[in-house]
């Protein structure tokens, strides 16, 4: 059952007590992308409101709060990407040009994975985006306010968008 609080987040269950159907979903689609790719790139966003707050996900086959984003598919640009994952987990349609930050090399993934991160402040939510089978939430967060278990690179990518702090080659 999903749930909206005044915070403007949106739940599912909990990704440690997942089901077991989605415990294989997780399993079979990492386990195909790990043999049916080659390098790997993907793409994330720091989108962030008129009031400097960011959208994060809570994903439900990993754990923590991340920037949205996903992985750039056969005969897509880095941007045509990012304005499908941004429709696809947070109903965000672009209304600008993002702004590439940087590309990194995913050291917790394959030996080929890298990232694209990219900055939005040209954008509007058609609607808030409900939990399901691979979103269990989301929010825009406050910058002095982000959940707790909010992932170490997504960390590190909004200290460096945000606070100036050096940037790192590494996701």
């Amino acid at each position: 059952m999903t749930t909206h609080s005044s915070q403007g987040k949106f739940s599912v269950s909990d990704p440690d007590n997942l089901s077991l159907k989605h415990r294989v979903f997780r399993y079979v689609f990492l386990s195909i992308a790990k043999i049916t790719r080659g390098m790997t790139l993907g793409v994330r966003a720091v989108v962030l409101d008129a009031q400097n707050r960011v959208f994060l996900v809570r994903h439900t086959y990993v754990p923590g709060w991340s920037l949205p984003g996903g992985g750039v598919e056969v005969g897509e640009t880095f941007v045509t990407s990012l304005a499908r994952e941004l429709e696809e987990e947070g109903n965000i349609v672009l209304e600008g040009e993002p702004q590439l930050h940087g590309i990194f090399f995913n050291i917790g993934g394959r030996r080929r994975d890298h990232v694209a991160i990219y900055v939005v402040r040209a954008f509007r939510q058609t609607a808030p985006r409900p939990g399901d089978v691979e979103i269990a939430e989301t929010g825009f967060f406050a910058l002095d306010a982000l959940p707790a278990d909010t992932t170490r690179a997504t960390r590190q990518r909004l200290a460096e968008v945000l606070e100036g702090a050096p940037i790192t080659p590494h996701w």
